[in-house]
């Protein structure tokens, strides 16, 4: 319940900054050039904040104890591009926090991603990502589960893809599917996706 709160309350906040961006930036915009413009030109950048799911691929553990694999995840990120397709993107994934075996396993983590956009018309756009995590994970757990419990951090392959919409010339809507191969206490590396959506400002 922390965790959806801490999470809906950064929501707030930055669809409320960037709302408040866009208007002066669609004002300015829209006086010089018009109701058309260009999505991405080279040396372009963006912020964003994306809220949804995340899906923990990990075992449950003996003992019978409730076992869970989501919890409400966010990624807040910016990036540029450095010419019409690809760019680059740093970010940060909150993962949530799930009850399993008898205790909790959270992870967190900071992406760097070579991005990919494919344009299908001046407003819409396949995007695609391929990078590297440093990931952070804690466990706890009962010992009668057999899972091994502890923090770990270590980078992985993370990858991703989506869509983007955009509806004014600075702010657009984004759904993404990403996966991060995580360490986790006792294991090689695990996978945890995210399947979310949000916005994304362009100055």
């Amino acid at each position: 319940m922390q965790s959806l709160t801490r999470t809906l309350s950064a929501t707030a906040l930055a669809v409320a900054a960037l709302a408040a961006a866009t208007g002066a930036q669609a004002q300015s915009t829209s006086t010089s050039t018009g109701t058309s413009y260009s999505f991405y030109a080279p040396g372009s950048r963006y912020i964003g904040l994306n809220i949804g799911q995340s899906d923990f691929s990990l075992p449950s553990g003996a003992g019978g104890f409730p076992s869970e694999n989501k919890d409400t995840s966010y990624n807040i990120y910016g990036g540029s591009y450095f010419n019409n397709n690809f760019g680059v993107e740093l970010g940060y994934t909150d993962f949530g926090k799930i009850n399993r075996g008898g205790g909790q396993t959270e992870a967190e983590g900071i992406n760097l991603s070579l991005v990919g956009r494919l344009p299908l018309s001046n407003s819409f756009n396949l995007l695609g990502k391929v990078g590297t995590t440093y990931g952070r994970t804690r466990v706890s757990a009962s010992p009668a589960s057999g899972i091994a419990t502890g923090n770990q951090s270590d980078w992985g392959v993370s990858y991703g893809i989506g869509a983007e919409w955009a509806f004014t010339p600075a702010m657009s809507a984004v759904l993404a599917w990403d996966e991060h191969n995580l360490k986790f206490p006792g294991s090689g590396k695990d996978r945890v996706s995210t399947t979310s959506v949000g916005l994304r400002y362009r100055f």
